[in-house]
């Protein structure tokens, strides 16, 4: 249906809105302050993509993709209930988990749509396993580098870049699961930089990077700083950190453990960040197994158990599923703990190769290089796991690492009961 003039009215959740006659549903519920995410939208593209599904709205009882329903004279539309928000975030999470999406080693990290919708919804970790396809970085273009480990085959870049003639740069190619974008080399080099430049800020998430330069802005993280949903002042007071104070003498003290798997140490070191608040905390906490005190072994039941790093080992599994017996409640610490990391990084290539790389591949390696091998060594697992992979993790703290300040506050809220909201810009994954 083509856009008029005419004014029609509609009924989004229930209430009545004024809007034009053939308008896009995205752009209406904009104008009244409601916020449908989208990934693949672009309002000059018509008709609409539909590809990413984020957008996920219920018209006459059935789901569709908002941005392809036009409005009309008595359209009624579901779009902010409780199941439709959870049927996002939960598309958004399959997006997360179908892709190899490692915040703290992407350039667009603090750009990347997908990523600024996660922190939009909520999501502390995907509720499905992670896939961490194998999939291949093309640097054969001239101008780009296509990181496919990263594409979520949204379309935009298919759709919308085209050369001075009006020939298309890239193009679907397989089909199912193996489905990929790919690129035209020869009308892909007749790009001006300011065409690749476009091509790379269209791209939603980090796929499409620039040789030629990196992001410009390095360290400005634009949904930091403005939310993509509009809060009122209400709203955003309500993020602020809510405090009680709480009298350690009226406390009984609890007990901590923390133990660091296949990971940094950088979490540990967040914790150490805390700085006078450590003194605080110890008022009415105390640790038991940790690098904190280097007890290696429980000597009793604890409260609360804080893990960081991610399962590469059996060693790991075997230590974590003695935290998850010994502890009440299991909090997984930082990106590592939560989908793998940096460390999962092998996760897309067989554990021989890895260990090829490691020990007989590399530049220092000589003809008396060997893989270690023995029956007191941890045996490698065929990839690097979540710990909620392994065992029930109560709670998440995301971040690599997230700050002092977070992890103290959680850490406070759950054991003390206190009331404490993470604002919006300590929400991280990086």
């Amino acid at each position: 249906m083509p856009k008029t003039e005419k004014e029609i009215e509609i009924v989004l959740d229930g209430k009545k809105v004024t809007c034009r006659e053939g308008e896009n549903l995205l752009k209406v519920a904009q104008a009244n302050g409601v916020f449908i995410p989208a990934l693949c939208y672009f309002d000059h593209v018509d008709p609409p993509l539909g590809t990413c599904r984020v957008c996920t709205v219920k018209v006459k009882g059935k789901y569709t993709a908002g941005c392809q329903v036009i409005a009309k004279e008595g359209l009624e539309v579901e779009v902010m209930t409780p199941e439709l928000l959870d049927h996002r975030k939960a598309v958004v999470e399959m997006l997360f988990t179908e892709g190899n999406h490692i915040c703290p080693l992407c350039e667009k990290s603090g750009k990347c749509v997908l990523q600024a919708l996660g922190y939009e919804m909520g999501m502390e970790t995907p509720r499905f396993p992670y896939t961490f396809p194998n999939r291949e970085i093309d640097y054969k273009p001239k101008h780009i580098i296509m990181e496919n480990h990263r594409c979520i085959q949204c379309k935009r870049c298919v759709e919308d870049v085209f050369t001075d003639e009006g020939r298309p740069v890239f193009y679907f190619q397989q089909r199912g699961k193996e489905t990929f974008v790919a690129v035209d080399y020869e009308q892909e080099a007749k790009l001006s930089y300011e065409q690749a430049y476009r091509a790379m800020e269209i791209c939603p998430v980090g796929t499409i990077l620039l040789k030629e330069d990196t992001m410009e802005a390095p360290g400005f993280r634009k949904y930091d700083k403005v939310p993509i949903s509009e809060k009122s002042p209400e709203e955003e007071a309500k993020q602020e950190v809510k405090q009680q104070v709480v009298n350690p003498a009226e406390v009984k003290k609890k007990v901590v453990a923390t133990v660091s798997l296949s990971g940094c140490f950088g979490c540990h070191m967040s914790m150490l960040d805390m700085d006078l608040d450590l003194l605080d905390l110890i008022e009415v906490v105390s640790f038991n197994r940790s690098p904190f005190t280097d007890i290696k072994d429980f000597t009793q039941r604890c409260d609360v158990g804080l893990i960081e790093g991610g399962c590469c080992s059996d060693e790991n599994v075997e230590v974590l599923r003695k935290f998850r017996e010994s502890c009440d409640i299991l909090v997984s610490v930082g990106a590592c703990a939560i989908n793998g990391n940096l460390p999962a990084l092998r996760n897309w290539m067989p554990v021989e190769q890895t260990l090829r790389e490691a020990y007989l591949e590399t530049p220092t390696a000589d003809s008396t290089a060997l893989i270690p091998h023995h029956e007191d060594l941890p045996k490698i697992l065929d990839k690097v796991y979540p710990c909620h992979e392994v065992v029930k993790i109560d709670y998440y703290i995301p971040g690599c690492p997230p700050g002092g300040d977070h992890i103290y506050k959680v850490v406070q809220n759950l054991l003390l009961g206190t009331n404490y909201e993470v604002p919006y810009e300590k929400f991280k994954y990086d």
